[in-house]
């Protein structure tokens, strides 16, 4: 860049400051921070900015020039975050911030298109019999779960508070696999999982064949229970006795 150009691009502190004053008024521009040269006939000017809400942010006047040009011309006033400025997260798409458990009632939530855990599922043939033994066996539906789907719940399910890592399953030897409140999934899940019916335990939930609790089935009674048998006292049945206070 040639010196002359240089010059007046960065000797117009006065022009930038002018347009920040027209632009926003006297008392929104602070101190001058300094310049820096965008490409060779371009470059920006930095103001603190004195705005309510706007700490630590700074006006940027970006001014070009032509080489030969006695004076450079305003191109831009921007209002732009310094290193200290008070910044907004950043944003996160709705279908990145949802959760397990932030379904409400009411809510409606879709699943995503081209979701990997489904596939399509069997359609109507037309053919009223064996459309209804489709259904009879689970068929008539339009999406059902993908090999992916299936593996990605059971890791899940494994991994969660009522698979065989979690402190409760660790604090017994005993499993669901051998428990009377076990009742098994169908289909190949049911092979790792199944639902426990023990209303004392995890009743409703999806628990790994390797879980266990204290409230097995075949947890055996503590022995000892309850208070010793004694004869009862009767305090009505008493020895008088007369002292003697005479000596």
């Amino acid at each position: 860049m040639p010196a002359d150009l240089a010059a007046v691009l960065k000797g117009a502190v006065a022009e930038a400051r002018a347009a920040i004053v027209e632009f926003s008024g006297e008392d929104t521009v602070g101190e001058y921070l300094g310049a820096g040269f965008e490409d060779p006939t371009s470059a920006t000017h930095r103001f603190l900015a004195e705005l309510p809400g706007y700490r630590g942010w700074q006006w940027a006047v970006v001014v070009a020039a032509c080489p030969g040009a006695a004076s450079a011309t305003i191109s831009e006033v921007v209002l732009v975050p310094g290193p200290t400025a008070l910044l907004a997260p950043q944003w996160v798409p709705w279908d990145q911030r949802v959760r397990a458990g932030d379904l409400g009632p009411g809510d409606l939530l879709s699943p995503p298109a081209d979701d990997p855990r489904l596939v399509p599922g069997y359609m109507d043939s037309g053919d009223p019999e064996m459309d209804e033994v489709a259904a009879e066996i689970g068929l008539g539906r339009r999406q059902v779960l993908s090999l992916w789907g299936r593996a990605d719940a059971a890791q899940r399910w494994h991994d969660g508070e009522h698979g065989p890592g979690s402190a409760m399953a660790r604090a017994t030897r005993r499993t669901c696999r051998d428990c009377g409140f076990y009742v098994p999934l169908g289909g190949s899940l049911g092979v790792m999982f199944g639902v426990c019916a023990n209303e004392f335990a995890s009743d409703g939930h999806v628990v790994d064949a390797e879980y266990g609790c204290g409230a097995h089935s075949d947890t055996p009674a503590p022995a000892g229970t309850g208070s010793p048998l004694y004869d009862p006292f009767d305090d009505g049945v008493l020895d008088m006795v007369e002292q003697n206070t005479d000596s």
